[in-house]
């Protein structure tokens, strides 16, 4: 099969395609026939070798995808071979087959595209995971999105309206603020021109928010903080800024609000009822068209590295997709 091949870490311009042997599922996995994967920034990460959990050299970079099931493991119940799909595997996407978990897998509702589908299971996932949870959001709470233009930021606008929040978007231009608010947002703040704190705090007649989703970090982390109200949850995704913030400790213990993790994979592992659950909640949203996923840009298998630069540049709206020809 042809894969694109990291041989060596370094920019996505040095990964090359290659012909691979077809991988075979090992007990518990399925393989698929890849019809799209999303492009994510764990991707980006991993073949520069910056990412918390980094595979083998060589590898095939891919996080997330969905196809046709092709081949099961053993022990794998409630698939069977055709059933169209969306999976993590974690690495190996970006190639005309792959394996996954099963319990990362789910079976897509009928009316929704691969190209969707394949952006659709880690940004919808994280959001449910992190907001009901990690951060117990409760209906009329006030969520503060940052990053919100983003794919698991837009996706957080959108499950926590579904969640009846009211929902303040926060992102660095005005394009990406009027994104949010065709998904679903209440209020915007521009945080590349306005005071991030002074302006939530506005916003919210200095009551100040309920729950704080950051998958951005960086300098972003403190004012976002200084905007949480009594009791609130400040949920800590990721890292997009590339820096990991430090928060002063007397933050929390003045407000008395708590700086909570949200690591969506760990979880999905751990408790895979659980996560089946919140699955099968997103799609039932979907299908209500009360989820609206924003594929942004479209790549064919040959323009992956491109793909994976798109990314790398920030220049990301909502989710990219690398569609293939199989």
């Amino acid at each position: 099969m042809r894969a694109l091949l990291c041989e060596h870490h370094g920019p996505p311009e040095e990964l090359h395609f290659a012909d691979v042997p077809v991988p075979e599922p090992k007990a518990g996995e399925i393989r698929f026939r890849v019809k799209a994967a999303s492009v994510n920034f764990p991707d980006a990460l991993m073949i520069q070798n910056l990412y918390q959990r980094q595979p083998p050299l060589p590898f095939i970079p891919g996080s997330e995808a969905a196809g046709i099931i092709d081949a099961l493991g053993e022990g794998v119940t409630g698939f069977r071979i055709g059933d169209r799909v969306a999976t993590i595997p974690f690495e190996g996407a970006f190639a005309e087959f792959a394996i996954a978990p099963a319990f990362r897998t789910a079976m897509i509702p009928e009316g929704m595209g691969f190209d969707v589908a394949a952006g659709f299971t880690m940004v919808y996932a994280t959001a449910l995971h992190g907001l009901r949870q990690r951060g117990r959001l409760q209906p009329g709470e006030t969520l503060l999105v940052l990053g919100a233009a983003g794919g698991v930021g837009l996706a957080a606008v959108e499950v926590g309206k579904r969640m009846g929040a009211h929902v303040i978007a926060a992102a660095s231009t005005e394009e990406k603020l009027a994104l949010a608010r065709a998904h679903g947002a209440d209020e915007t703040v521009n945080y590349a021109q306005d005071d991030l704190k002074q302006a939530v705090k506005a916003l919210t007649g200095e009551r100040g928010v309920d729950v704080i989703f950051d998958p951005v970090g960086g300098a972003l982390a403190e004012p976002a903080f200084r905007t949480m109200g009594w009791d609130g949850r400040y949920l800590v995704v990721g890292f997009a800024a590339g820096t990991i913030p430090a928060i002063p400790l007397n933050l929390p213990l003045v407000k008395t609000a708590a700086i909570i993790g949200v690591t969506w994979g760990v979880h999905s592992r751990v408790e895979p009822d659980i996560h089946a659950e919140n699955m099968a909640q997103l799609y039932r949203w979907y299908e209500e068209g009360g989820l609206r996923p924003e594929v942004s840009k479209r790549f064919s298998f040959e323009e992956s590295c491109e793909a994976i630069r798109w990314m790398m540049d920030r220049k990301v709206q909502g989710k990219i997709v690398i569609e293939l020809a199989s």
